[in-house]
């Protein structure tokens, strides 16, 4: 699998940024062949969250991506390889109900599009949001990875606003009439409008303020904890920071990037276990660090979260 960067800042455009240029490599029409889609050993025809794409309906789907993710897999569907990753895709599509669209663009029959993206070879996985491609792996993956790269993408998604589901996903049951909801204090007004804006160092420090004005301003301890991980998280490349963390496995410091990562990916159990593995060899600065961090990633879950309770009970036995 190459490198995924399903990470992008703020998007520029809602307009499509696409070079038709280049040949797409059609060397897997040598390799073992599966039946079309829908036949029997084949990947499943389209339907639900998965659809054909072709001349005909890609820029709509450009033009969704504002609205919800869309994630495109150029492949050849008669590869065995890549009938393979089509049915692993299309099965997450169903799972994530709608949390994104998958698009699967035949290279021999819509050369066009695929040579759009400017891929090398098939199978491609390439996300879209707000009309931006952004490459995320080629070849064949494991599913467990597919599923770290496809959270990487839905956090993107959420940075950058994106947040609607596809078309077909169920309709949220209905709810009891809630009552009136009160206005935020000031001060979390305040930051809430910041992040709003995509000023998170301003959001910072409304939540310092108000905890310098209240220091058991629970909502406050929490909100700053979310901040800093967008803040510590905004530029992170996935695959550098992962790189580092397993090429220096007792490095305090590329744990702790790691970790943040698994907590923005919703790896809550993935995370804590890293640090708090960590722990009982690390030195008395490393211990320190780690601890902060994770009182820090206990509010962002969410202190009455039965993961924090079992986290915060096992970090108390290895520091004391």
């Amino acid at each position: 699998m190459s490198s995924p960067s399903p990470q992008p800042g703020p998007a520029r455009s809602a307009q499509p940024e696409f070079a038709v240029r280049g040949a797409v490599d059609l060397s897997a029409l040598n390799r073992p062949q599966a039946p079309p889609p829908g036949e029997p050993g084949g990947a499943p025809e389209a339907g639900g969250f998965v659809v054909d794409v072709s001349e005909a309906n890609f820029e709509q789907l450009v033009r969704d991506s504002s609205t919800y993710p869309v994630v495109m897999l150029i492949w050849i569907p008669t590869d065995q390889a890549n009938a393979e990753l089509g049915v692993t895709l299309g099965r997450l599509a169903e799972e994530y109900a709608g949390r994104f669209l998958l698009g699967r663009v035949d290279a021999q029959s819509s050369p066009q599009v695929a040579a759009a993206f400017q891929v090398q070879g098939v199978p491609t996985v390439v996300a879209v949001l707000q009309g931006q491609p952004l490459p995320l792996f080629q070849g064949a993956a494991e599913e467990q990875q597919i599923r770290g790269v496809l959270d990487q993408v839905l956090a993107a998604a959420e940075q950058n606003g994106v947040q609607g589901r596809a078309p077909g996903a169920a309709p949220v049951a209905d709810e009891p009439e809630a009552e009136a909801e009160q206005p935020l204090p000031p001060l979390h007004q305040e930051a809430y409008d910041a992040i709003e804006r995509d000023d998170l160092d301003a959001a910072a420090a409304a939540y310092e303020k108000a905890l310098r004005q209240d220091p058991k301003d629970s909502d406050a301890t929490a909100g700053l904890a979310q901040v800093r991980l967008m803040q510590r998280t905004r530029d992170a490349d996935l695959v550098a920071v992962r790189q580092a963390a397993a090429d220096a496995p007792s490095d305090v410091d590329a744990a702790l990037a790691v970790a943040d990562l698994d907590m923005l990916g919703g790896k809550v159990d993935d995370a804590f276990a890293r640090l708090l593995d960590l722990l009982p060899d690390s030195d008395a600065d490393g211990k320190e660090k780690l601890r902060v961090r994770l009182l820090e990633l206990f509010e962002v879950a969410g202190t009455a979260d039965p993961r924090v309770s079992k986290a915060r009970k096992r970090l108390a036995i290895s520091l004391y």
